[in-house]
């Protein structure tokens, strides 16, 4: 009798695709989405100012609903906390990077100066200067004052610094640094994109302006 062959084994159907991305792909989208929140939330706190601006404004801006918004933040005074903790972690960032490349002190301070000029002209470190943080509860506050006392104190270390390798004259480092902090600072008040000086521009003269100061000195007066 002929040999009966075994039953062949049926090959499993392939799996469907999953319309799902990985994981980590999907972290990265939401972050990339929150991020498009906070962003797009500092600009509208800039221009219309915190209490003016609502949660339906920063969606209707990103083209979404209110809802959504909350799978990204819980409320208005989150999003302000984190823009203005952004803020900060901008320039405190950008500060360090200053020391890290290292340089005379009046070559650091000048660079912090920058440094600092540049990120109150963006959307982040304008919210910074035009909301601060007197909008919000006790311990958020106390955080982002930590932050900010931070920026203060490197400024103060660099003034001390400056005095004691000769490069700026003798004066009381505090005062210096809130004079600095407290000039470049106002820059976030007025600055306006697409204004009539770039914000490289307007860095180079404030901070000439700073150190070289308003009076003439007598050596460069005219002699009729």
């Amino acid at each position: 009798m002929p040999k009966k062959r075994p039953a062949s084994t049926p090959t499993p159907a392939a799996a469907p695709a999953s319309p799902w991305a990985p994981a980590s792909e999907r972290e990265q989208q939401r972050e990339t989405k929150r991020n498009a929140v906070l962003s797009t939330a500092a600009q509208l706190f800039n221009e219309r100012g915190f209490h003016a601006t609502s949660l339906d404004d920063i969606a209707a801006r990103l083209n979404v609903s209110k809802p959504t918004l909350y799978y990204y933040v819980k409320n208005k005074d989150e999003i302000l906390i984190e823009c203005v903790r952004t803020g900060l972690h901008m320039m405190l960032e950008g500060i360090e990077e200053t020391r890290n490349a290292g340089g005379k002190a009046i070559d650091q301070l000048m660079a912090c100066m920058r440094v600092y000029t540049r990120i109150v002209t963006m959307d982040f470190g304008m919210c910074v200067i035009r909301v601060g943080d007197d909008e919000l509860p006790q311990e958020s506050r106390k955080e982002l004052r930590r932050l900010k006392s931070g920026i203060d104190m490197e400024f103060r270390r660099l003034v001390t610094e400056g005095i004691a390798e000769g490069s700026l004259q003798p004066c009381d480092p505090k005062i210096a640094a809130f004079v600095i902090a407290g000039a470049l600072s106002w820059i976030g008040r007025w600055y306006q994109p697409g204004g009539e000086y770039s914000p490289d521009e307007i860095a180079t003269q404030c901070i000439a302006t700073l150190c070289d100061g308003v009076l003439r000195r007598p050596d460069a007066v005219r002699v009729p």
